[in-house]
């Protein structure tokens, strides 16, 4: 409230000074020529005085009337050509400057009222982060945030799917320290947009690792976290994310929920500087990027850098894993070698994937590869878990499901 009050005062303030011109503008239209004709007058006035004194003789006395009446006339004529021209009256001036006082008063509170915050009391910066804090520190915990959250629209799964979860899940039950029926579970619990069962699952596959738990692990259970918050980040998710951070301070996931935090808690300019970070280790294929790309420019000037400039988006390269190229170049070695080498590179390709995802055509490379070499059964097991991955993002799997129906293993 005090800016406004000091803008709206230096705008009256301005106001008064345009009244004043106008009106001293109207005054000084009274013309020098008038004052000097005055004292001419009052010239000629003092030379008769002088000549009954006997100062000065009748013959200067006619000479000082000559010119003096010569400057008189001159004078004269300015004022008269001066008075042509005369401003408008006092009264004209002076409603100029009022309408021109209104102009300026009214334009100044649109233009605030448009572009800033009228009503708001003054924010200092400290200020603002002292508030940002406190906010930080008594918001909303995960449990809250999940009730109030709205459901995440997910793709109808399919039967057999289902059926196969509810097995796992009696599978996890039963063996309480089964590692990677955990992690199987948590994944396809959030596929099946289940995010509480999944990140409590990811929990306790995260406890059986007993400290060797990765980076990946902590920001991949935060994700499931914020999803069962409909977005927000907890401070229970800020927790993990803290965990896979000091593991890791470069980790995609990890950083763009470490900024989506602080933008929610009144900190764009720590927002600003996490995905400013977080563009420059992306990937192609990270669901993250496009928003972030997108946004990072509004974010950058919330944060007080006017001429921020993002990096272009990186480009996908050529995928990794086994092409038809290189199946087509075994052909000229004997059965077992083109075997012994496809196999390789196969499982390579496997175990990237398993480990640390892809695009879906990197999973429909691998199907296919799978298929050529006869290996149906695994590549119908990479088709069962192709579909928990991407049973969120119909057309990704759509790309799968093309690969697996050349590979036989899909209809």
């Amino acid at each position: 409230m005090a800016f406004t009050l000091i803008a709206l005062g230096l705008a009256a303030a301005i106001a008064v000074l345009l009244i004043l011109a106008l009106l001293r503008g109207r005054s000084d239209a009274a013309p020098a020529a008038a004052y000097d004709l005055q004292v001419y007058r009052e010239q000629l006035r003092e030379v008769d005085r002088d000549l009954a004194r006997g100062v000065i003789t009748a013959d200067e006395a006619g000479r000082i009337r000559t010119e003096v009446s010569r400057r008189v006339l001159e004078a004269d004529r300015k004022l008269a050509a001066v008075t042509a021209v005369t401003p408008a009256p006092r009264a004209a001036s002076l409603a100029l400057g009022l309408a021109l006082a209104v102009l300026l008063l009214g334009g100044s509170w649109g233009v605030y009222r448009t572009i800033g915050a009228p009503g708001y009391s003054d924010q200092p910066m400290a200020a603002r982060i002292a508030q940002a804090s406190e906010f930080r520190a008594n918001r909303m915990r995960q449990a809250e945030a999940e009730e109030a959250a709205p459901p995440i629209p997910v793709p109808a799964p399919e039967p057999q799917h289902l059926d196969l979860v509810e097995r796992l899940r009696e599978v996890v039950a039963e063996r309480g320290d089964d590692l990677r029926g955990f992690l199987l579970l948590a994944r396809n619990e959030a596929a099946l947009g289940n995010f509480r069962a999944a990140y409590a699952a990811q929990s306790r596959a995260i406890e059986l690792k007993e400290g060797r738990a990765t980076a990946e692990d902590h920001a991949t259970m935060a994700d499931m976290m914020v999803l069962a918050a409909g977005g927000y980040v907890s401070p229970e998710a800020e927790a993990v994310l803290e965990n896979a951070l000091n593991r890791d301070p470069r980790n995609g996931t990890a950083l763009y929920y470490w900024g989506l935090m602080h933008i929610q808690t009144g900190r764009p300019d720590i927002a600003f500087r996490v995905w400013r970070e977080l563009l420059s280790v992306s990937q192609p294929d990270d669901p993250w990027l496009a928003p972030v790309h997108s946004q990072i420019r509004d974010l950058a000037w919330f944060a007080g850098d006017d001429d921020y400039t993002p990096p272009p988006l990186p480009q996908a390269g050529p995928l990794r894993g086994p092409s038809a190229e290189d199946i087509a170049a075994a052909k000229g070695m004997t059965p077992e070698q083109r075997r012994q080498m496809i196999v390789g590179m196969v499982a390579g390709l496997s175990d990237r994937l398993a480990n640390q995802g892809g695009s879906p055509e990197e999973w429909a490379q691998l199907i296919r590869a799978l298929g050529m070499l006869g290996d149906t059964e695994q590549a119908g097991g990479i088709w069962a878990e192709a579909q928990q991955v991407f049973a969120p993002h119909p057309e990704a799997l759509d790309t799968v499901r093309a690969a697996a129906i050349a590979a036989g293993v899909a209809e």
